[in-house]
């Protein structure tokens, strides 16, 4: 039997544990990625199958990431661009349709459902909030999301706390648990009670996970491409002291390195860096230093490593996301690592229906967004190993490496449900 075949059949076999294999070898973008991670990892028949199995039974939990994205409606977009929409208008109506046609259109949900099958993934920690601190900014994915769970409750339902994610495995459904890539600020500048109240405010609407900052510098610190890594403001303090005081868990993934490690120190609750790398493997402003890795897991937190191949050097593919894991657990121990691709699976309808699209004049990249040159490369094929639809690739690797059973289970969601729980403010 050659390895295709030998794959094939594994998962196969798999098909009645959850993971889905009839989907996998009937939608040929998550084929190809399966095949790419089963050629990069070159796994034994044991570790394949007992990975496939181990990853079937687990709950799974992502510590950061995207619920599978549709295609936008081309002809929609071409007819709004025609009407004479802003390009602000244009972005937030693309950005709309990729987070919510899996309602509306059938074919987009088929494809939604079948993307979560295979990644045999139960919740995501779902960004559900643009980067920035304003409200009515960070409050249109929130809406887009809560939407989505409201209308799909049989398939996939909002989480408000840990209880939520374990019941949704037991039933055989999905659920994101709301995280939001800023804090929400007043902008009045009266007094820091004030300004922070809206913290409390997005915790009701099921926001469960904040960003300090994103890469740029804020009023509460300085972000990842700040040069000047300056660290947490006296605001800042007092916003964390806020999250923990509301139960909305700590993130600093896209902190600048001092700002990450004060904001540790600062913090009375566990608090995480949710999709990130190692400094001590691949030097980049989205990894963490040794240090800061150490203050966060002081706190009771964890590191959530990405799958984004610039942030993981080496071979940029499934084996360098590995060689992260296993430094965190060498190093850190189990208890303190995650996995937070923060990549999304695409529909396949969507190439098609950009080129319904016409081009558009460019337009400056958003502040917040900024990345110094060189720290994003183009895309190549080892992202095809780190595709979203590759988590029981993801176990199969750790069970490759040799980790125990309990440590996976750990990696795989058990490490995010613990400090989900301890961060979340007890019930009377």
């Amino acid at each position: 039997m050659n390895r295709r075949h030998f794959v094939s059949a594994s998962f196969q076999a798999a098909a009645g544990l959850g993971l889905a294999a009839e989907t996998a070898a009937a939608n040929e973008a998550i084929e190809r990625a399966r095949q790419a991670a089963i050629e990069a990892l070159k796994p034994s028949r044991r570790a394949l199958e007992h990975g496939l199995e181990l990853h079937a039974g687990s709950l799974v939990v992502e510590s950061y990431g995207f619920s599978p994205r549709a295609a936008p409606d081309g002809d929609a977009v071409r007819a709004a661009i025609e009407a004479g929409a802003s390009e602000a208008e244009l972005q937030d109506l693309q950005e709309e349709m990729s987070m919510t046609r899996c309602v509306t259109d059938p074919a987009e949900r088929a494809e939604y459902v079948d993307a979560w099958r295979a990644a045999g993934v139960t919740c995501i920690l779902q960004n559900a909030g643009e980067e920035g601190q304003d409200p009515l900014r960070l409050l249109k994915r929130l809406a887009r999301f809560t939407y989505v769970t409201d209308m799909l409750p049989d398939f996939v339902r909002k989480a408000a706390e840990p209880g939520s994610i374990v019941a949704a495995k037991k039933q055989n459904r999905r659920c994101l648990y709301f995280s939001g890539n800023g804090v929400p600020l007043a902008g009045q500048w009266a007094t820091a009670p004030e300004e922070l109240g809206y913290v409390r405010i997005f915790f009701q609407l099921g926001i469960r996970m904040m960003h300090v900052t994103y890469n740029r510098r804020n009023m509460l610190g300085d972000g990842c491409a700040e040069t000047a890594d300056a660290g947490l403001s006296d605001l800042g303090r007092a916003a964390i002291a806020e999250m923990n005081r509301v139960g909305v868990i700590v993130d600093v993934a896209h902190s600048g390195w001092r700002t990450s490690l004060e904001a540790a120190r600062a913090s009375k609750l566990p608090m995480v860096a949710s999709h990130t790398s190692c400094l001590a493997l691949n030097q980049h402003i989205r990894a963490k230093p040794d240090e800061v890795i150490r203050a966060i897991v002081d706190t009771g937190g964890y590191i959530g490593i990405c799958s984004i191949p610039q942030f993981l050097g080496r071979s940029g593919d499934i084996r360098a996301m590995l060689d992260h894991i296993d430094y965190v657990v060498k190093r850190f121990g189990a208890d303190h690592v995650a996995i937070g691709t923060d990549v999304a699976y695409t529909s396949r309808a969507a190439a098609a229906e950009y080129k319904k699209i016409p081009p558009r004049r460019r337009s400056r990249a958003r502040f917040e967004y900024f990345w110094p040159s060189g720290s994003l490369g183009p895309s190549s094929a080892a992202d095809r190993t780190m595709e979203w639809t590759n988590w029981p690739m993801f176990t199969v690797g750790m069970v490759e490496r040799g980790h125990s059973d309990a440590d996976i289970q750990k990696i795989l969601g058990g490490n995010v449900l613990r400090v989900a729980a301890a961060v979340l403010p007890k019930r009377a």
